[in-house]
């Protein structure tokens, strides 16, 4: 698949699916009592990109809405936390950090078939590929300094400050990140992984200290990211279901993969620098990004990046096979959800190369 295919393949809308259709006459007359100066007709259409949460554009004649919700059926403990969502963009909101307007997070299931949130349509730019073909390189150098700028922005609010002191534990992130991961992992294993069950037993013994308690995002990548059409400026950070309180080096590391993600033909879901000419096309070496991220927070990842590298590509593997268990059990959400399963072994792969790095024998 192109880079060209993929952008076509994740943009955009299509058909809601049978499984994950919604009564639009039902959540019209909801939203009609529940957001101010609503009115129908409503239409729905489901985003294309995306593997977790169901997300619909809602159309009306006066605009346009974003719901996410709940996928339905037997789901994983803890996961699909759409009350989440909506908590913590609602804290980032009122702080003027950009994400969407929240209007509304219901409960009821009698409404669209599980919880969900509504929220305002950011209405940008989505590059789904991390060397942004169709950019250029002075706009690429400024999408990248704008996306280290608001991440550094995120790790900087203290989050008694802003209403969330108790939207996680925060201490020890990485240490129950890994336990957490590590059964999510197992619940959904379809085949043994030799590079899975080593990184199982080492990464609980090799944590990197952890320097701060922040409120971190979870998945932070270009895109989850809405760009203006106009400039390079970030306008909305997108899918928050992974957010809690942690540790902030834990989260930036994680974006850091980009620069080390394995090639593969049915994507990740997050994409690959490696091989790229990063000098010719305006974008910044691994290290010139770390330098500028640890300038605005002063939170230094690089005595411990390895580990921290190890840690997150095991992190997303186990992401990727929660996927596939969904495939198993029929509720994935994606027409693109069974294309993920050979990239668990690359990714468990260079998680263990970078476990070696730290020490890993």
């Amino acid at each position: 698949m192109t880079n060209i295919d993929r952008q076509a393949a994740f943009s955009g809308t299509k058909e809601v699916a049978p499984s994950l259709s919604i009564d639009a006459n039902r959540l019209s007359d909801y939203l009609r009592t529940h957001i101010p100066d609503f009115s129908g007709p409503l239409s729905i259409r489901q985003f294309r990109g995306g593997q977790s949460n169901p997300t619909y554009l809602l159309e009306t004649t006066q605009r346009r809405y974003v719901l996410r919700r709940k996928p339905p059926g037997k789901l994983l403990l803890s996961a699909h936390a759409v009350d989440r969502e909506f908590r913590v963009i609602s804290a980032l909101h009122r702080q003027g950090f950009p994400v969407p307007t929240p209007f509304l997070y219901c409960d009821d299931d009698g409404i669209a078939g599980t919880a969900f949130y509504v929220m305002s349509f950011a209405d940008g730019r989505v590059f789904w590929e991390p060397d942004m073909p169709s950019s250029n390189p002075g706009e690429r150098a400024a999408i990248y300094d704008s996306m280290n700028a608001t991440l550094a922005r995120l790790h900087s609010f203290d989050p008694a400050a802003i209403g969330l002191s108790d939207f996680g534990r925060g201490e020890n992130y990485v240490a129950r990140q890994v336990e957490r991961w590590s059964k999510q992992y197992r619940a959904s294993e379809t085949e043994p992984i030799d590079d899975m069950d080593a990184l199982i037993e080492w990464l609980p013994r090799n944590v990197p200290p952890q320097q701060a308690v922040r409120v971190v995002h979870g998945d932070y990548r270009l895109d989850n990211t809405i760009i203006s059409h106009g400039m390079p400026d970030i306008i909305a950070v997108l899918d928050w279901e992974l957010s809690t309180l942690g540790d902030p080096l834990a989260d930036f590391s994680y974006h850091l993969m980009q620069w080390h993600m394995p090639h593969s033909e049915s994507r990740a879901g997050t994409g690959s620098l490696v091989g790229r000419d990063l000098a010719a096309l305006g974008l910044p070496s691994l290290a010139e990004y770390v330098d500028l991220y640890v300038s605005r927070t002063g939170f230094d990842p690089r005595p411990h990046l390895p580990a921290y590298l190890a840690y997150n590509f095991f992190r997303i593997a186990a992401i990727l096979q929660g996927i596939i268990g969904r495939v198993r059990d029929g509720t994935a959400t994606s027409d693109h959800a069974p294309g993920k399963a050979d990239m668990i072994r690359p990714l468990a792969a260079t998680a263990w190369q970078f476990a070696k790095k730290a020490g890993a024998r």
